[in-house]
């Protein structure tokens, strides 16, 4: 089933949404497959799987540094297919910009419409140092809008390959991001509201935002899309903070603030206490998000499911 029919179908309902990470390059996924069983009792109507383009590193070799490039969390549209397959839960792989040629981005979509995934997440993806030439005679989405128009275009049976133009139309639900703190490269909400405009121009059916800490950003984004004649579902992103150095790697990361009742709280705590603050911060974000009505909630767990579970803990549902 698609997001947006979730959406449509819960009638007032409170869904939640997972995010999930593949494991490190050869690893396996049993840790994964353990998060997953950890919050399969919350019922979440889909969960999705990030992916990561390859980046460069350097490293110290008896013939000096040297560069190596590597994927270091491959598999998204598998791990997708697995979870789909051992949970009946449906999934949505991320899908790059940085990293992957329009060539490569078919291919992936037409798998993915084979394996009966009908949900996707186009984003352009970070910058991880690797620039991936391209051969003259292949393209490249260079942002989200670019990579949401050539999904829509395959729902409209228009393919890239000439070999293909006898092909059925996918059926994809395509979602992308939304920062109510702003994208760090857009110079001011303004703009950062007209890039997310242009992706629902493009066919995007809804918006996952990225994770915040202070509910007035979301609100103020949302009120700020509508008045942009956005009129898409717009799903708000949250993490639970668990550690102290969160106070710096999330905001140097993700361009985020920190509100400073929640840092002043965590410096003050113990370290072991850290998680508890943060699982009771995301349970009354929750809760005032869910009384004003927002369609889902959707979390970034990632590698542990103890946050969460702690977090509702608190959130009575």
């Amino acid at each position: 089933m698609k997001v947006i029919e979730h959406l449509e179908k819960s009638k007032g309902k409170p869904l939640i949404s997972f995010e999930v990470i593949p494991p490190k390059r050869g690893g396996d996924i049993s840790h994964l497959f353990s998060v997953i069983d950890d919050i399969i009792p919350y019922n979440p109507p889909f969960i999705d799987v990030t992916s990561r383009a390859a980046e460069v590193e350097y490293r110290e070799t008896p013939k000096g540094i040297q560069k190596k490039v590597l994927r270091k969390r491959p598999g998204t549209i598998g791990i997708s297919v697995a979870i789909k397959n051992k949970y009946n839960i449906d999934t949505v792989p991320h899908l790059l910009c940085i990293g992957f040629t329009r060539e490569e981005t078919e291919d992936a979509l037409i798998e993915l419409h084979y394996l009966g995934i009908e949900n996707v997440l186009a984003i352009r993806g970070d910058d991880l140092g690797f620039h991936k030439p391209i051969p003259d005679y292949k393209s490249q989405n260079l942002y989200a809008y670019q990579l949401v128009e050539q999904i829509s275009n395959m729902n409209k049976g228009k393919y890239l390959e000439e070999d293909l133009l006898d092909a059925k139309p996918t059926d994809f639900c395509i979602g992308v991001s939304g920062y109510p703190e702003k994208h760090f490269e857009a110079p001011n909400m303004k703009v950062e509201i007209q890039r997310v405009k242009q992706k629902i121009d493009y066919g995007a059916h809804y918006i996952v935002t990225q994770m915040f800490y202070d509910n007035k950003v979301y609100f103020d984004f949302v009120e700020k899309c509508r008045q942009a004649d956005i009129t898409a579902p717009i799903i708000p992103g949250l993490k639970v903070l668990t550690a102290k150095s969160h106070l710096t790697t999330l905001p140097k990361n993700f361009y985020i603030n920190i509100p400073e009742e929640l840092s002043e709280e965590v410096l003050a705590a113990k370290p072991e206490h850290v998680m508890e603050i943060g699982a009771r911060w995301a349970a009354k974000q929750a809760e005032e998000l869910l009384n004003k009505g927002v369609p889902s909630l959707h979390f970034y767990i990632m590698q542990s499911a103890k946050p969460i579970i702690k977090m509702f803990e608190y959130l009575k549902l």
